[in-house]
């Protein structure tokens, strides 16, 4: 039948519509802002040699006090894995394997490290990683609080490499409307029901850019800790003047903060004051702008070992302190030694607050490449290495890290922002189908967890592990059981796809025997393959 213009455009409709929702999906799963992929410069100066030296000094020393032998070096296979988790949250493709295996000379990891840095992946990864810490994971009041936004302006700063006394200034003084200058979203997350909640301002302050927890302190001196509640009301003053209006977050200096005393019941004005470091208090600005200037002060050490305890715990997976909110106050410097924390700090504030600076010390030194298996076999013995950092922590992958490495395994090909879109909206939509299911861990991912069955469950059987495990020639199962190479390379691939490592000669030949013995079944042999890694629980923890 021929169809006329206007029966045309009816039949073309769907197809509208469809290529409009993969247009949105990609462009939602992707960043916003387009800057270029710059690789930072990987330091040569003294400095930087000089701290990965310090720190390696650190432990040494510890360990020699204590006669514990650090477990051995990891091989570079398991730590580009590592690397990939902790930086871009997914295991690395067989393209960049084959990649990083063909690059030369000694210094490779550390160049390797700069070329993670530099893809927008670990801006996007890293952006979320550190909203939690900053705004939590609720969507809150969508008409003031737009996390979406606060991520996407959070994720341009981190790939700017803007510095985080900045980025932390510009969140607690920031001021406009959450969809133009997304850095109020840290104010606007405090609010419910037209309320904000100043209280939960000043704690979320305090535990995400001091590393410590004051909250109880709102109603009563805290019982372990030296923070009294008049500390507490003190720096919420510095919140006393802020007010959440239709154009957005403004300071209205007629504005006085005033509390209801728990004896009197009466309302009693408080004076904005910091229970330390008063020196430190700049005497022009908006009461937000002090405040933002006082938390990161260079002499406020405070900022810079929060900084560096959270950024180590995401590299670890676990924090060198822990809870990563709850630090102790810092030691005075002329009676003890810095610890790992003020080495790091103390390069940190030195070197412009520059976070991929301090990641690439982290890398460099010999804790991250310690490997999570130890010579000891005594329980207590494991425990005590742990404790020492003697060897890399096993750490459960993260939700969004077992999404994105069964994504990942599932293309032999990179999945990041150059994608097609097709996998671009696939990477979305099961993210948030998979997270659902799996149960995030909000803001306290930090904290050790423990596996649940209906998560093992969901990774045996759900319904993204099914589409992944079954041969497809869309997907990597499929490709490679019809690559024309030995069954032999063929396990072989299979194990760098899913574990980023070669087979040993035991698994090599329980695999082989199972394709010799039905060579007309290849397929299903190899999505028996993929089953059985996808559900090792080598695939679901940081080793």
């Amino acid at each position: 039948m021929k169809l006329n213009s206007h029966n045309w455009k009816l039949a073309c409709l769907p197809f509208g519509v469809v290529a409009l929702v993969i247009s949105l999906v990609a462009w939602a799963s992707s960043s916003p802002i387009n800057i270029s992929s710059k690789a930072p410069l990987m330091a040569e100066d003294n400095s930087f040699s000089q701290t990965v030296k310090q720190v390696d000094r650190f432990f040494e020393k510890q360990w020699s006090e204590n006669k514990i032998t650090p477990a051995q070096i990891s091989n570079d296979q398991l730590l580009l894995r590592r690397l990939s988790l902790a930086l871009h949250g997914t295991i690395p493709s067989l393209e960049e394997i084959r990649e990083f295996d063909s690059m030369q000379g000694e210094d490779r990891l550390e160049r390797w490290t700069q070329k993670l840095l530099a893809d927008r992946r670990f801006a996007d990864y890293f952006s979320e990683r550190l909203a939690r810490a900053y705004v939590g994971v609720s969507g809150g009041q969508f008409i003031i609080f737009r996390r979406d936004r606060f991520k996407a302006w959070l994720s341009e700063q981190i790939q700017a490499n803007t510095p985080y006394d900045q980025l932390a200034r510009d969140l607690i003084a920031g001021e406009g409307l959450w969809t133009g200058d997304p850095e109020t979203n840290f104010i606007t997350a405090a609010s419910a029901d037209g309320n904000l909640d100043r209280n939960k301002l000043t704690g979320n302050t305090v535990r995400a850019f001091l590393g410590q927890r004051i909250d109880c302190a709102q109603c009563h001196d805290h019982p372990f800790d030296h923070w009294k509640q008049s500390d507490f009301e003190g720096l919420t003053a510095y919140y006393g003047q802020v007010e959440i209006q239709v154009f957005g977050v403004r300071q209205n200096e007629e504005l006085k903060y005033e509390v209801e005393d728990r004896d009197t019941l009466e309302k009693r004005t408080v004076s904005p004051q910091v229970p330390f470091l008063t020196e430190c208090l700049p005497e022009e600005g908006t009461l937000r702008e002090k405040l933002a200037a006082w938390v990161t002060h260079p002499k406020n050490r405070r900022f810079e070992r929060a900084s560096a305890n959270r950024i180590w715990g995401l590299l670890f997976g676990v924090p060198y302190i822990a809870p990563v909110d709850d630090l102790p106050a810092p030691t005075d410097l002329s009676q003890s030694e810095p610890d790992l924390l003020d080495l790091l700090g103390d390069d940190f504030r030195k070197n412009g607050y520059d976070i991929k600076r301090m990641i690439q010390i982290i890398v460099a030194s010999k804790q991250f490449r310690l490997s999570s298996t130890s010579e000891n076999i005594e329980p207590e013995q494991i425990e005590r290495d742990t404790e020492a950092w003697a060897l890399f922590p096993l750490v459960r992958l993260r939700p969004e890290q077992v999404i994105g490495s069964m994504l990942q395994s599932s293309s032999l090909k990179t999945i990041d922002q150059n994608s097609n879109l097709f996998m671009r909206g696939r990477r979305f939509f099961s993210e948030l189908d998979f997270l659902n299911e799996y149960g995030d861990l909000g803001s306290e991912e930090l904290n050790d967890f423990p596996g649940t069955i209906p998560q093992a469950l969901l990774r045996m059987n759900g319904k993204f592990a099914k589409e992944n495990g079954s041969a497809s020639p869309l997907n990597s199962v499929g490709r490679i059981a019809q690559l024309n190479i030995s069954d032999e390379k063929r396990i072989e691939t299979c194990f760098l796809v899913c574990l980023t490592r070669l087979p040993t000669e035991l698994e090599s030949e329980h695999f082989l025997k199972q394709y010799q013995a039905e060579p007309d079944q290849r397929a299903k042999i190899t999505e028996d393959l993929f089953w059985s890694l996808y559900n090792s629980p080598e695939f679901s923890w940081n080793h």
